[in-house]
């Protein structure tokens, strides 16, 4: 068991990013199309965090032409190169998982004040 971990721990970034459930994020992804490598961004609501060490991965969801897309990013993994918080959230729950079920403005997640 601790050799894995000891695998584990070259895995992990340094450095990682500062965002909570709730939160407006953008995350920028690497996309390789064939032989080309580009970033996308993906900007959404942060509906979950789960796992721990490397393990560790985040939901984002957003509406797309009215459609609800969610996305689960690996925290520590190369793909994701960045992940930047737009906006703070004030929430008062773990999972947000009852924003799938609501549209338009009940949908929103409110801003928390400084």
């Amino acid at each position: 068991m601790d050799a894995l971990k000891l695998i584990a721990q070259d895995s992990v970034k340094a450095e990682t990013p500062a965002f909570e459930i709730g939160d407006t994020v953008r995350v920028a992804v690497k996309i390789r199309e064939g032989e080309k490598e580009r970033i996308q961004a993906f900007e959404g609501t942060v509906i979950a965090k789960r796992g721990s060490g490397v393990a560790e991965s985040f939901t984002v969801r957003r509406l797309s032409y009215g459609v609800g897309v969610e996305r689960v990013f690996p925290l520590h993994s190369p793909n994701v190169t960045d992940v930047k918080v737009v906006r703070k959230g004030k929430v008062r729950r773990a999972k947000l998982y009852y924003l799938r079920g609501r549209v338009g403005k009940a949908a929103k997640v409110k801003e928390a004040l400084k």
